[in-house]
């Protein structure tokens, strides 16, 4: 048995969304989001079910809170509904809304955890959707900044660290490329021009933030894998490095390199965006920290009728409940790229988790022995990457509740709490007391 220690100062949390756990969707002067349009079209949700009560957060937030204190988390990372505070998109502030948020953060504070706020994890406002047509049209992003502004302003006194965006090559690809996502496009060049506005949206909410909160820290939130070839033969290889070019430096390249990969320039030609001056700059704006999404890895070869002439293989390993190889060393791999290409100052892991399919037992209890050996893989190999010199300084376990999981509704179990849909009982489950005891220690043993 070996004992792994972490940093004093390490920032131990768990993360959530607000579509998913929230509920309430048209409570107390909420407007409607893409995703509750998207998951009322039959079909869209594999299991028929709806987010519209989802984990009730919205009522049962100072019951969450108390579970958090219980297992002695440092930080929880959350998002902000933008049509919650700003039904219309922009303009009249929903001051019901605004409280909800605050009133989260006051508690949070009282129980001695760090609010992380991200601005957007997927949720645009419907009626921004329908006038400008979504992420393609570039004046969204000034929209975003606005709503980061106000955020700043009402919350900013008591958070402080923020991230702009979740996963916005995830918004992109389900959303405007796959269709399997809000809003539901299947169009590759609306995917780019989706990505392109992102970006731009992320740099003008950071100029924003360090205009109105000089002292505060703000990152990005990017879903991240190592993208592996199936065979040492030369077209797989290229195959593997068209895609990760493709998942892993669309958004990070123009963050830090001012423009898109060449290889992605190489594959999609005029269908990517060009970057102006003024844009460039933008996109450029100086981050504290990188946020790391990891779960997997991908596996390809080369096959040229398929997507970037690269098809993904079946993994070789054991899989969770979501069909992802369980594959610890990508955790620290990512890690260790992102930190040698880019050098961002500070890095986090700001999700990372599993799904499995988990029930109480007789007694009540949820041991989810997988899911604890899952962390403690994965969490060895951060730990790995720490010692190898990546700057790593927290992770948020993906996620504190089970919730609404997407297109998959409840059917995804990532919690390490255990929320009975019915009844809206929580049970901690087995996880969740080993990651107390983990956070407690500050080190574990493997």
């Amino acid at each position: 048995m070996a004992k792994l220690t972490f940093p004093h100062d390490f920032l131990w949390g768990v993360a959530t969304a607000a579509f998913q756990i929230e509920g309430a969707c048209d409570e107390d002067g909420k407007g409607l989001s893409i995703w509750d349009e998207f998951s009322r079209v039959p079909g869209k949700i594999r299991t028929g079910e709806s987010a519209e009560v989802a984990c009730d957060h919205y009522h049962r937030w100072r019951q969450d809170i108390a579970l958090m204190r219980s297992l002695g988390l440092k930080a929880y990372r959350f998002s902000v509904s933008w049509p919650r505070v700003l039904p219309e998109g922009s303009g009249q502030v929903n001051e019901k809304g605004i409280d909800f948020y605050s009133r989260l953060v006051d508690e949070l504070g009282e129980a001695g955890i760090e609010p992380v706020v991200t601005l957007y994890h997927w949720d645009l406002p419907l009626v921004l959707d329908r006038r400008l047509g979504g992420w393609p049209n570039r004046e969204l992003a000034r929209y975003f900044a606005d709503f980061g502004d106000l955020m700043y302003r009402r919350l900013g006194d008591r958070v402080r660290r923020w991230i702009t965006i979740n996963e916005p090559w995830v918004v992109c690809q389900g959303g405007y490329l796959l269709g399997d996502l809000a809003p539901g496009h299947k169009n590759l060049q609306e995917s780019f021009q989706a990505g392109h506005t992102l970006l731009l949206a992320h740099g003008m909410a950071v100029e924003r933030l360090r205009a109105v909160l000089p002292e505060a820290q703000v990152g990005i939130a990017l879903n991240l894998w190592p993208v592996h070839a199936a065979t040492d033969t030369e077209r797989d290889r290229s195959a593997a490095a068209r895609m990760s070019s493709y998942v892993n430096e669309w958004f990070l390249d123009p963050i830090y390199r001012g423009d898109y990969p060449g290889l992605m320039r190489e594959a999609f030609g005029d269908l990517l965006p060009s970057f102006t001056a003024e844009e460039r700059e933008i996109v450029q704006s100086p981050l504290d920290f990188v946020g790391v999404n990891n779960y997997s890895r991908t596996i390809v070869r080369h096959e040229e009728e398929q997507f970037l002439e690269a098809r993904q293989v079946g993994a070789p390993g054991p899989v969770t409940h979501m069909d992802w190889e369980i594959y610890p060393d990508a955790l620290r791999e990512i890690l260790s790229w992102v930190h040698t290409r880019y050098a961002p100052p500070s890095m986090m892991i700001t999700e990372n988790g599993a799904a499995f399919k988990d029930e109480p037992d007789d007694a009540g209890r949820v041991n989810d022995s997988a899911r604890v050996a899952y962390l403690q893989t994965y969490l060895s190999k951060a730990h790995q990457a720490f010692e190898e010199g990546v700057p790593l300084t927290g992770y948020f376990l993906w996620s504190l509740l089970d919730n609404f999981e997407w297109s998959y509704g409840f059917s995804k179990r990532f919690g390490i709490i255990h929320v009975d849909y019915e009844t809206q009982r929580r049970t901690v489950k087995r996880s969740g007391e080993w990651y107390a005891q983990t956070i407690s220690d500050n080190a574990f043993e493997t």
